[in-house]
């Protein structure tokens, strides 16, 4: 839905037009991958001209790293709001899988394959490194066994990390083992691999997660 509140007749129109062209380009990255992704067909698909339309984006790769931004941004606030859980890493796992589950080309657009000729900005980074600060605050929060460790214990690997120093050796690994591992099950499992195995992927999920708890 577009914010119209305390805007001019001339600044709504064009939030308007903005938010209709990134639907149009969410159905063609939907319908063929980012890769695909054409400024003109979407101009040809709302009645505009080329050039009309490049005045809301100056560029293929502008439109992108708009979508790329709003993915990893509703990524980092859905892992912020799991964290406040204090459920710790569990609680992010399955915060990523509905995420994910809820919008897979979103999912795709920043986890799939890269998008040839395309660079993301330093800022899109920024939010990448937010969305693992979390992660690894939450498996700094973890004793070698896997259960909480005492609060003081946790607030010290968080303040270690917030002033650039590397994170602890095993949060770093029970992070890394964590995002490799639950990507894969969740990349295989939207891209339809495990259709017609016969077993249920969440369970397939639950399963890696109580593993990766158990390490």
């Amino acid at each position: 839905m577009v914010d119209t509140g305390a805007r001019t007749p001339r600044e709504r129109y064009r939030a308007h037009v903005r938010a209709e062209i990134r639907e149009r380009a969410w159905e063609q990255i939907t319908a063929a991958g980012a890769s695909a992704l054409s400024l003109n067909a979407i101009a040809r698909q709302m009645g505009m001209s080329g050039a009309a339309l490049y005045r809301y984006w100056a560029g293929r790769d502008e439109l992108i790293t708009d979508l790329v931004r709003e993915a990893y941004r509703s990524l980092a606030d859905t892992f912020r709001a799991a964290s406040e859980s204090g459920a710790g890493p569990a609680a992010l796992a399955h915060a990523l899988r509905g995420w994910a589950l809820e919008d897979p080309q979103r999912y795709f657009l920043v986890y799939g394959t890269p998008v040839p000729g395309y660079h993301a900005p330093d800022d899109i980074t920024l939010i990448a490194s937010e969305i693992m600060t979390i992660l690894l605050d939450a498996c700094a929060a973890l004793s070698p066994d896997g259960t909480a460790t005492p609060f003081d214990t946790h607030v010290e690997a968080h303040r270690a990390w917030a002033d650039g120093h590397p994170a602890p050796p095993e949060a770093l690994r029970r992070a890394l083992a964590f995002w490799t591992r639950l990507h894969g099950v969740l990349s295989l499992e939207l891209a339809g691999h495990f259709t017609g195995m016969g077993f249920d992927p969440a369970l397939m999920f639950a399963a890696e997660l109580a593993d990766l708890s158990a390490h």
